[in-house]
């Protein structure tokens, strides 16, 4: 556990503690246990890698409040300040890709790269390519009804969505992840909590906190930056690339044709491999900029 923000932060770690850091940021409806396949071979190659169950998820504390981009993004920097560290490459996958946009233009300073997978620039996600995930958004809206529906009949929604998002005719979920994930869900008050990111982000469109963060977000993000998309992705349109008047550093994009909205886990061989070579050429791009 790990103190943070005025939280307390679950994480699950590997690798020397004065390695590089890579913090890793799950998305809906999973925690930490996403990056499994990531974490020991990320460690192998020379870096710390930490993966946390975000604000509301998994083991970390599930507050009333705090699910907008700005707490969100506070808690990242502070994770990594309390895991002892100046900064980390940020890996987030759907929310937490979301997140990490956040985090690398309200606090620069902690994030030295930025991986985001099956998370376009949050400023792409209201249009018109976004139609299914704009969709789902105002269905979360409504009071109770999603809640109650992520718990119902053992939390056999959240085994659907899964099912629905990744590619066709894959083996993810199997029945492991899918025991694990509804369980996740199913510790009261996590899922009202999962709902909130979604909710502040379709009910500060016209309010003055979102209005101020869309003008921040259009500051371009000053640190390399890769974007992942699975070609088969229901739940996020994998044309959703973002451009590069929104990152002012190296922006480079994959594509995973055989994967779905989750190809850490879908593919994690081929997802391991891509995110490992942008890593070493980051490292090495930063050694180049900083040698004297």
């Amino acid at each position: 556990m790990v103190a943070a923000n005025g939280a307390r932060f679950h994480v699950a770690e590997s690798g020397a503690a004065d390695d590089p850091l890579v913090l890793f940021l799950h998305g809906f409806p999973e925690f930490w246990w996403a990056w499994r396949y990531q974490l020991p071979v990320v460690a192998a190659a020379g870096y710390r890698a930490v993966a946390m169950d975000l604000r509301g998820y998994g083991a970390s504390d599930k507050t009333p409040r705090g699910y907008d981009p700005y707490t969100a993004a506070a808690d990242v920097s502070g994770v990594i300040r309390s895991l002892g560290a100046a900064d980390a490459v940020v890996v987030g996958h759907g929310w937490g890709g979301f997140i990490g946009w956040s985090a690398a233009v309200l606090a620069p300073r902690q994030v030295r790269a930025l991986a985001a997978v099956s998370a376009p620039h949050p400023l792409l996600l209201t249009r018109s390519g976004q139609r299914k995930a704009v969709a789902r958004t105002a269905w979360f809206q409504l009071p109770i009804l999603p809640e109650r529906r992520l718990l119902a009949h053992d939390g056999i929604h959240i085994e659907r969505l899964l099912r629905e998002w990744a590619a066709p005719g894959g083996t993810f979920p199997d029945a492991e992840v899918s025991r694990r994930y509804r369980a996740a869900l199913q510790v009261w008050p996590a899922p009202h909590c999962a709902l909130e990111y979604h909710r502040w982000f379709a009910r500060s469109r016209l309010r003055p906190d979102g209005r101020k963060y869309s003008t921040r977000m259009r500051t371009p993000v000053a640190v390399p930056v890769l974007q992942i998309q699975g070609a088969q992705d229901s739940a996020v349109a994998p044309t959703a690339i973002t451009p590069p008047q929104f990152v002012a550093a190296p922006l480079q994009h994959e594509l995973i044709r055989t994967a779905g909205h989750f190809p850490h886990e879908e593919t994690p061989e081929l997802f391991n491999r891509v995110l490992l070579d942008w890593l070493a050429a980051t490292a090495s791009t930063n050694a180049s900029t900083t040698s004297p």
